[in-house]
């Protein structure tokens, strides 16, 4: 057992419609390589018509014949009958997730809003409260995991600030709403499988498994697999209970960070200054080149440090905004989370902790970020200009920075990638 408990904390605020984040943790998708869904090119309507129309000349299975079919399913890989009767007792499909699951929000936040209120001062002084609070837990679990304890503070702040705000919706019942309707129907049902496993494993109580509509999880909000996969009985109670213990949330999201490759001690990155003459186009989560070559590139204010750790340049808001560059450290909060401005704000929020984690240079605040549907516009006429993006989806990835970059050299303008409305209406002037 502990020798020591995290002290109680304030009453957990349960907010309906919870995502895979806390409301805040949500908006860590101001890039629109974060969007929840794809949505077909104006190319590609009549295909989806045609699809559609199929689709619907096939009656959809209702849910009860659904839910009889998956209880085979559930009981043939191993749930037991009285198990899955209890987590599905009085069940039914619920609207609002699958309202959630089809939402495709039109507006994002830039980032720097999103960092403002993600290393917001309340939540800074929270996490230095609980860290001086709880040394002795801490101190296990760097020694246990090898994880920096501000970098799973800051998860444990941004997930949920800090336990108080976990969901509060049937994690079954959403699981099943999205498993029979949802956009990804396959993976809800492997959720739901793993949901009931953790379950009959008695970790926790059907009433009391409450997540996001996504069904994300406790304080951590992990997924059900990434439970089962990383859940950690962290406080021997024989309970991974990532709800109501801190110090099993808190081992769990240690345990999930050190298998994905964190090094204690090391950095997860540090802001530079780039020469005038820069070549914009090596800020590439691609392009990965040791520190002491980025020195030799004219990059100033690189600490003093491992000259061969490889690190990738990060221009979250485009050649007008600040420059990071990014370690083996910041690709790992990005397999927790994959978005550069979630995994930005938990590398400087851990050190706000500490009194740093100041971004030096200005933020191009009068930029306005692209639209959903300026976006889909921008790789449509990316395509027509001759550029691949892939699919016009209005997602902004990799593809399509590749294709913004080509366009970009085409025109002598910094190649950086960044898709804005000076671009679009570029784009738009071309015949």
């Amino acid at each position: 057992m502990l020798s020591t408990f995290l002290p109680v904390l304030l009453l957990r605020s349960l907010i309906a419609g919870l995502a895979f984040s806390l409301v805040v943790a949500c908006a860590a998708e101001p890039l629109a390589n974060a969007l929840p869904a794809k949505v077909p090119s104006l190319a590609l309507a009549s295909q989806e018509l045609t699809q559609v129309e199929e689709a619907e000349s096939e009656p959809p299975m209702s849910f009860d014949e659904w839910l009889a079919d998956f209880r085979v399913q559930a009981l043939q890989s191993g749930i037991r009958p009285d198990v899955f009767d209890r987590a599905f007792a009085g069940v039914t499909p619920d609207p609002s997730v699958v309202t959630a699951d089809r939402s495709q929000p039109e507006f994002t936040r830039p980032v720097w809003q999103y960092l403002e209120s993600a290393l917001s001062a309340d939540r800074v002084r929270n996490g230095q409260r609980l860290l001086r609070q709880n040394t002795e837990l801490f101190d296990q679990l760097e020694a246990r995991y090898g994880v920096d304890r501000g970098a799973l503070v800051a998860i444990w702040g941004l997930e949920s600030s800090f336990g108080q705000i976990i969901g509060d919706k049937s994690v079954i019942r959403s699981l099943a709403t999205l498993a029979h309707e949802g956009r990804r129907p396959e993976f809800a049902r492997a959720q739901l499988l793993a949901a009931l496993d953790i379950l009959q494993h008695g970790d926790v109580q059907p009433e009391r498994m409450r997540g996001s509509w996504a069904g994300a999880m406790g304080q951590t909000q992990f997924i059900p697999t990434t439970y089962n996969s990383h859940g950690v009985d962290f406080d021997g109670d024989g309970r991974r209970d990532i709800w109501d213990t801190p110090a099993d949330a808190l081992a769990s999201a240690a345990h999930y960070l050190q298998q994905s490759g964190w090094k204690l001690g090391r950095p997860w990155g540090f802001e530079v200054m780039l020469p005038e003459d820069f070549d914009y186009s090596l800020a590439d989560a691609e392009v990965r080149k040791p520190i002491g070559e980025w020195r030799r590139l004219g990059l100033a204010g690189i600490p003093a440090g491992d000259e061969q750790a490889v690190a990738s340049l990060l221009l979250p808001a485009g050649y007008r905004g600040p420059a990071f560059l990014v370690l083996d450290n910041f690709r790992t909060i990005l397999r927790y989370n994959n978005s550069s401005a979630y995994a930005l704000a938990i590398g400087l929020l851990s050190e706000r902790f500490d009194g740093g984690g100041q971004v030096q240079a200005s933020w191009p605040r009068g930029e306005q970020p692209l639209s959903r549907s300026e976006r889909l516009e921008l790789q449509e006429r990316l395509v027509r200009q001759g550029f691949d993006p892939g699919a016009p989806d209005g997602i902004i990835g990799a593809n399509t920075r590749k294709a913004i970059r080509g366009y970009q050299q085409g025109l002598g303008w910094p190649a950086d990638g960044h898709p804005t409305q000076e671009l679009l209406g570029r784009l738009r002037a071309e015949p």
